[in-house]
């Protein structure tokens, strides 16, 4: 338990140090990541107006036997065209304190193939 709680404290150090210097705006909103041990998560937010303007889950995402990875960059590529909808063309990738590899990284790729720049 004591392992987790140090973790977790370490995560949310990352995380406080990434959005001192990450903020969303109307011209380039940020895309917000959360990553669970079963799910992903991810939001384009305008900080300005702090308004939602798109946002996705895994569960949405139809699985089939798909791996872990090649859900999250289908899950990037479907934000993107949910993006395009909204008129955003270029984001600030926010990665949540997570090490960009893995999942993170090919929800990344995702939004890079749908047209996003970042």
């Amino acid at each position: 338990m004591e392992r987790f709680v140090i973790k977790n404290k370490k995560l949310q150090k990352r995380k406080k140090s990434i959005r001192k210097r990450i903020s969303g705006t109307t011209e380039r909103p940020r895309v917000a990541i959360f990553r669970s041990n079963k799910h992903l998560y991810a939001q384009i937010i305008d900080d300005v107006q702090g308004k939602t303007l798109a946002g996705i889950s895994d569960s949405k995402v139809t699985k089939g036997k798909l791996k872990p990875i090649e859900i999250a960059k289908k899950l990037g590529t479907e934000l993107g065209e949910k993006a395009k909808k909204a008129k955003v063309t270029k984001v600030v990738f926010d990665r949540s304190g997570y090490k960009y590899h893995g999942r993170i990284q090919a929800l990344a790729d995702g939004l890079r193939e749908a047209g996003l720049e970042f």
